[in-house]
């Protein structure tokens, strides 16, 4: 028999309304889930710089990346929160998402609007006054196109993916810049080719999530149209045809610009083809998660959990530091 309080939860989510839980998770916690600290992991690109330029040895230098990656991390979790007050409605009618901490109630949309500026504050003034100005403006940008992501640009059909990508290289850029090196147009290249990758792949999960969510009647239907629960509205503008002929195109892509990056690496030239391997078999292991396993997870968490990401990551960078810094 159900309590009161399920009953009550279950009339709240048929009315749109944040469910009643009997046992909530406390503020602060609920605002460290809010962030998304799992997501954190994209930033890592920020060390790209420091790596391919050979300044790990350089405690200084490591500071400003570490700096940098924090003010990235800061900057990032106030998208999210913007994100998730703005898609609150279509949070709560997706079976997981329903469950974040501002579609369920846990946090409130008052405290996430505060926790939004304060890091978004935090995430400028950290670089503009312990790094450079150049970064602090970098990281601004960044926030400016999450902003305008969340209101506008991922509702619009192949800019949202884009968009996704331009932040991603935003990210090397910065990195970059914060130790004072260069990056690679073909890094920055690959680093777009294999944004779009993930961005991509993640349309398509959605897009089959959509699908499978649909009433029997409606199943042939594609993502958005009548009959179907509708959590992303772009989604109504993408066919799993399309979204695999765009996987297809930008696999081969993100493919081909790393090995020309790898041919032609600007510190040790042929040498880095050493992690191509590695490069390979996380994409190939990406698509068979994807594809055949039919993974549903986010891709944080498909490349912090799944053994074999892991692996490809590990491979890659350790294989990275031995040519960069041993045989070199």
């Amino acid at each position: 028999m159900e309590s009161v309080s399920e009953r009550e939860g279950a009339v709240a989510e048929a009315r749109g309304a944040p469910p009643v839980r009997a046992a909530r998770m406390s503020a602060a916690r609920a605002l460290l889930v809010a962030m998304r600290p799992p997501e954190w992991i994209k930033n890592l690109l920020v060390y790209a710089g420091l790596l391919f330029s050979q300044q790990f040895d350089d405690p200084g230098r490591v500071l400003d990346a570490t700096l940098a990656f924090v003010a990235f991390c800061a900057i990032s979790s106030a998208g999210y929160l913007i994100n998730d007050l703005r898609d609150v409605a279509f949070d709560r009618r997706h079976p997981e998402k329903r469950h974040r901490p501002i579609a369920s109630g846990t946090l409130s949309e008052r405290a996430a609007v505060v926790s939004a500026v304060a890091l978004a504050l935090f995430a400028v003034a950290l670089p503009l006054l312990a790094v450079s100005a150049e970064v602090a403006g970098l990281v601004a940008g960044y926030g400016a196109i999450t902003i305008a992501y969340s209101l506008i640009l991922k509702r619009l059909v192949i800019l949202d993916v884009m968009t996704i990508s331009s932040l991603f290289i935003l990210r090397v850029v910065a990195g970059a810049v914060a130790v004072d090196a260069h990056a690679s147009e073909w890094l920055l290249v690959c680093t777009g080719m294999l944004a779009l990758f993930l961005g991509f792949t993640k349309r398509r999960q959605e897009a089959m999530e959509e699908q499978e969510s649909m009433p029997v009647a409606s199943s042939a239907s594609r993502p958005g149209t009548a009959g179907s629960r509708v959590t992303r509205p772009v989604l109504e503008h993408y066919s799993l045809p399309f979204l695999d002929q765009m996987v297809s195109m930008v696999t081969a892509a993100a493919i081909i610009s790393y090995a020309v990056y790898a041919v032609d690496s600007p510190r040790i030239g042929s040498e880095m083809l050493a992690t191509a391997p590695s490069v390979l078999y996380g994409i190939f292991r990406y698509l068979y998660l994807i594809y055949d396993r039919r993974d549903t997870r986010s891709t944080a968490a498909i490349l912090t959990r799944d053994p074999g990401m892991i692996l490809a990551g590990v491979t890659w960078v350790g294989t990275a530091l031995l040519m960069l810094y041993v045989f070199n």
